[in-house]
């Protein structure tokens, strides 16, 4: 497999879609390519059922243009910080080599999120760590880090390190979500009410990527934490 530029890990199919789904279209429009690694199938979801998420989540990735998409089918809700669920993603980094990893938000409403960052942390260095080793289909695995790893900001706002104009992407970035017919709103739905299924989280999203791009000078722009400091070469590039 061909290493990925841009690799995104969401803690269910759909979080990559709305924390950082036009950052990733931007990047393939720019010539990259990116995948996501979906971490459980969404099986504790109130709508839908993880077959039918898994459809949602492959008309989504053809959406947003990906190169690859693959689940790793944790459990949800009960994915722990163990020894062998690092060693799992830290695999998935050397397999894939990417320059540069983004993940869940570090901290917010869904507790599988924080899990998924701190997890995902520690794998990207491990995963660079050469007397660690990982096996693939018998092969010895070399030791790969990313150069950057980032957490986009899902439904806290917990303050963002940088922002990512997608102005030009924005439309793409909701046909993506809005590929998960059965997760969010739609006014004939049977379904059970969420706080993601009503048409005021639809307005929510379209407000949080108004907040963030009135914050960077742009109409819309999505928000990140960075794990490490953010250096520049010159003022020049910033919005």
């Amino acid at each position: 497999m061909k290493p990925i530029d841009l690799l995104a890990f969401g803690a269910h199919p759909d979080d990559v879609e709305l924390g950082a789904g036009g950052t990733v279209r931007k990047h393939i429009e720019q010539g990259f390519s990116a995948a996501i690694i979906d971490i459980t199938r969404g099986e504790l979801g109130s709508r839908g059922t993880a077959e039918t998420r898994h459809l949602e989540a492959q008309d989504a990735g053809n959406i947003l243009g990906l190169s690859h998409r693959e689940n790793l089918g944790w459990s949800d809700g009960f994915f722990e910080e163990t020894k062998d669920n690092i060693l799992e993603m830290a695999k998935i980094i050397r397999i894939h080599q990417p320059k540069w990893i983004i993940g869940n938000a570090i901290s917010d409403r869904h507790p599988d999120h924080g899990r998924a960052a701190k997890i995902l942390d520690r794998a990207n260095f491990l995963a660079g760590l050469p007397k660690i080793e990982i096996l693939h289909n018998g092969a010895k695995l070399s030791p790969h880090r990313a150069q950057r790893l980032s957490h986009y900001i899902q439904d806290r706002n917990i303050g963002p390190h940088f922002l990512v104009d997608v102005t030009a992407q924005w439309d793409v970035k909701m046909k993506s979500i809005a590929a998960y017919k059965t997760q969010f709103y739609q006014p004939n739905s049977n379904e059970p009410e969420t706080p993601i299924s009503s048409l005021d989280f639809w307005h929510f999203l379209e407000a949080r990527g108004r907040e963030f791009g009135r914050m960077a000078g742009v109409t819309f722009a999505e928000g990140f934490t960075s794990a490490t400091p953010i250096g520049i070469e010159s003022f020049e590039n910033i919005l």
